[in-house]
This record gives structure tokens, C-alpha cells and sequence, in this order.
């Protein structure tokens, strides 16, 4: 089985990759980035299996051609939060634009599936059963959830989309929710910080999610689902203490507003579907990502 990764560069892309690796699959990476140097950290030295092609999302011409050949695609490429709100214009191209560039695709190359990356980031700060996000981000992977839809009707391409709140584990630096590792990393260094956002929210380790992805490629599926996908909700003060309790002095402290993302999301029924998917507990992901920065201090 082959299996296209977009944004495979990125911080859950490597975990993911980890797992197809793992599991014998052929990887193929679309990604702007002009090798995979950056993700030897979390795939080991099975990465040098990976084949490379450079390339944009947004470009249909480059999707295609990586596409060839494929059993499955797993979508991860995007751009977050912050660089949506910045650049509203290229968020839509990379975020919309190369989603459906991934279902044509799909379609054109006869794929069994397509799973996807959505994001929590759909519901509003006050609802987590019907979807009403309020940032350009959330409001993007709204839309695609639907090109899903759309191409499950018009053309039978069967997909499954996932969304995740706050992903956390070794490897994470960029985006709104970043924070929870960098303070991991910096308590491994002896290092204070202070993670930008406060109240509850739901954490869920990236191994985790990494397993959410891999456990539809096999199987053969229809329509086009999507699951919550939800770890430990805990407060980020909570999460702070965890750090302290696995770091004894670490200087991790709280200062920011709520995230703009209920932390009342329903469950859903993602653990009937793929019971398989392991829940990390928040020590126990804490433990895991500190032992990594300890090892890799970089």
C-alpha cells in the first residue's frame, strides 16, 4: 500500500509517518519543504524510506502528480491559526483551496479514501455539538469538512475527517496551542515559560492521534465522516502542575485568555468506530515529551 501524506514535514505528520512506517505502508510526502531533515528527530532512521516530492497543496498541478499511484491520502497540510488570521488570503488557498486539490485527486486517481485533518477550532467558544467557528482557521476547516461531503456525493470518494483541540507531544512549536509543549521542552531544559492561554480545554497527545489516523488506511469505508477527537480535558493550570509534578522547580506558569473553542465538546462516537485508539493520560504524555526534549535537547 502507498499512502500520500500532505504537510508530512509538520509535527503530526511525523508522528503519523512514524506509524505507516511502522506498519510497512510506501510514503509518499507532498510538502513544501525540500526534504524530510526536520522529522528525523521523531521517525527515526526509517525516514530515509520516505519519498519526497516537493511541492505546494495549493496547486493542483503538484497534488496530482504526487498522487499517482496511491492507495489513500492523508491531508495534514495547512497553515494555523495565527497565519490564517495574518494572511487571510493564503490560509484560504493552502487550507481550502489545497483540500479540494487533495479530493480531485483523490477522484482522479481512483483512491480508496481520503482522512483528513479538520480541527475543534470548527465550534465557537460557547457550543461544542453544532459546529459555529469564530476564527478564520476553524471557519476554513469548516468548509472543508463540506468539500468532503460534496465529493462523497457527486463523485463516491469515501473520506473521514478528525478534529482534534490542543495536540501536545514532542516535536510541537508553531500555532495558537503550542504552548502546553513548549513548556514541557522548557521545563526539560530548565528554562521558564509561560503557556499564552488559560481555562479548560482538552489535551490530546500526538501518538494518540497519530493511531486515530493510521486506523481507517486499511479498511474499507464509505460516506464521509467525521469524528471529535478527544484526549484528557483538563485546565491549562492543571497541565502546568502536571509539568511541575514531573519536573520538581520547573517555572511554567498561565497568562493569557481562554482559547476561542469551547471545552464542552460531545464525544461523539469516535471510540465506537475505532476503538482502537489509545487516550494518553496528561502524566503520562507530559512524561513522554520531557524524556524526548531530554534526549533531544535541539
Amino acid at each position: 500500500m502507498r499512502v500520500l501524506v500532505t504537510g508530512g514535514s509538520g509535527f503530526i505528520g511525523a508522528w503519523i509517518i512514524r506509524r505507516l512506517l511502522a506498519m510497512r505502508a510506501a510514503v509518499r510526502v507532498l510538502d513544501v519543504k525540500p526534504s524530510h531533515a526536520a522529522i528525523l528527530d521523531i521517525v527515526g532512521p526509517t525516514a530515509t524510506a520516505i519519498e519526497w516530492r516537493r511541492g505546494d497543496v495549493s496547486a493542483l498541478a503538484d497534488v496530482n502528480d504526487a498522487a499517482a499511484d496511491c492507495d489513500v491520502a492523508l491531508h495534514l497540510a495547512a497553515i494555523l491559526t495565527p497565519a490564517c488570521k495574518a494572511d487571510p488570503a493564503r490560509g484560504a488557498e493552502i487550507n481550502l483551496i489545497g483540500t479540494l486539490n487533495v479530493f480531485e485527486a483523490a477522484r482522479r486517481h481512483g483512491m480508496r479514501s481520503v482522512i483528513y485533518m479538520s480541527s475543534a477550532g470548527v465550534f465557537g467558544p460557547s457550543d461544542g455539538l453544532v459546529p459555529f467557528p469564530t476564527t478564520l482557521y476553524g471557519a476554513l476547516k469548516l468548509a472543508g469538512e463540506g468539500c468532503a461531503r460534496a465529493f462523497w456525493e457527486d463523485h463516491r470518494v469515501p473520506s473521514v475527517g478528525f478534529r482534534p483541540l490542543v495536540v501536545y507531544g514532542p516535536g510541537r512549536e508553531l500555532g495558537l496551542t503550542a504552548g502546553p509543549t513548549l513548556a514541557c521542552r522548557a521545563a526539560a531544559r530548565g528554562e521558564a515559560y509561560v503557556i499564552p492561554f488559560s481555562g479548560a480545554t482538552d489535551f490530546i497527545y500526538v501518538d494518540d492521534v497519530a493511531a486515530a489516523f493510521v486506523a481507517p488506511v486499511q479498511r474499507g469505508l464509505s460516506g464521509a465522516s467525521v469524528f471529535n477527537l478527544l484526549g484528557v480535558r483538563a485546565s491549562v493550570d492543571e497541565f502546568a502542575r502536571a509539568i511541575a509534578a514531573a519536573v520538581p522547580g520547573a517555572r511554567i506558569t498561565v497568562d493569557g485568555p481562554p482559547l476561542p473553542i469551547t471545552d464542552r465538546i460531545d464525544p461523539g462516537s469516535l471510540r465506537d468506530a475505532f476503538p482502537e485508539i489509545p487516550r494518553t493520560d496528561i502524566a503520562a504524555g507530559i512524561a513522554a515529551t520531557i524524556a524526548h526534549y531530554r534526549r533531544s535537547p535541539q
